[in-house]
């Protein structure tokens, strides 16, 4: 059984729990955590209730600053044993918790792909840093609850350096539930009782495509109004200009006499040569003829751009 939630501060809370029972001896495993940005707080325990003697493990990451601190404890009876143990941050690069696990898992299973080189940082059984590797088994067919359902399966695989390499193999459903786990070399395994309502896969609808429409501005009434007191305030405004500053009459006249008394065939280098002694940057014709004669066009600044 695992229960997630997101709350309004993008924080993902995450509560994985197994229940079994071998040989009249019950077992159960919890997995909460609480991941941020900033913090990272996972307590993952474990019990084994023996008719004797119970034995609860616990164990407890938390990130303080630069460094990860793990706490282990070991309670058998009413005697506990702690160990604290630090690891610097900058060390747990790609490390991956059993609730981070489950997280990842669901993911796989709902892209049903294990990337080749997945290899990531987890915790042996001794709570020390080693590798995690991940594979693909392909897809099987299982009873749950009375129903066939398919499954996804992946291995994952802790390979501890002083000890043995642990494998567990992860049936999961098509939307990241978890059906059944199987600890590779155990008698036992772990399913769930009831079949858990499957979430449908979202389909992402295509964007919209609106059709541009031509602007049929002369038959609407108030653009057509909008443009007509437009147009009128522009021609005003040229009007005005143009009593206020009668020389600019004069040059515009100057111009289209001489355009039409020369008839040029480039009009636009003719206006050039016009209009160039009115430049204030504009460099004086040389007195006498050269073959090599300037352009009446202004260079353009690379600095202006």
């Amino acid at each position: 059984m695992c229960r997630e939630g997101l709350t309004k501060t993008s924080r993902a809370i995450f509560h994985g729990i197994w229940r079994s029972r071998n040989n009249r001896v019950m077992s159960s495993s919890s997995y909460p955590a609480i991941p941020t940005t900033h913090n990272l707080e996972t307590s993952p325990s474990r019990v084994l209730e023996f008719h004797i003697l119970p034995m609860e493990r616990k164990m407890s990451l938390l990130k303080q600053e630069d460094q990860l601190a793990m706490t282990r404890s070991i309670k058998e009876g009413e005697e506990v044993k702690t160990e604290v143990t630090f690891f610097p941050w900058h060390s747990t690069a790609g490390f991956i918790s059993e609730s981070a696990n489950l997280l990842l898992l669901r993911v796989m299973a709902w892209r049903r792909m294990v990337p080749s080189n997945a290899r990531f940082l987890a915790l042996d059984m001794e709570g020390k840093l080693c590798s995690s590797t991940y594979q693909a088994l392909g897809s099987q067919t299982i009873q749950v609850d009375h129903q066939q359902v398919e499954v996804f399966i992946v291995e994952q695989t802790v390979h501890s350096d002083e000890g043995i390499p642990t494998s567990c193999q992860f049936y999961l459903l098509p939307d990241g539930h978890l059906a059944k786990r199987v600890q590779v070399g155990s008698p036992g395994c772990c399913m769930i009782t009831k079949m858990p309502v499957i979430r449908e896969r979202d389909e992402i609808e295509p964007r919209p495509v609106f059709e541009k429409k031509p602007l049929m501005w002369e038959e609407d009434m108030e653009l057509y109004s909008r443009f007509l007191d437009r147009k009128e305030e522009l021609r005003l405004s040229h009007t005005r200009y143009l009593q206020q500053h009668p020389e600019a009459t004069a040059l515009i006249s100057d111009f289209l006499l001489f355009l039409l008394l020369r008839q040029p065939a480039d009009v636009v280098t003719f206006a050039a040569e016009h209009f160039g002694p009115f430049a204030t940057c504009w460099s004086p014709t040389p007195g006498l003829r050269s073959s090599n004669r300037p352009s009446p066009f202004r260079a353009l600044d690379p600095e202006s751009f």
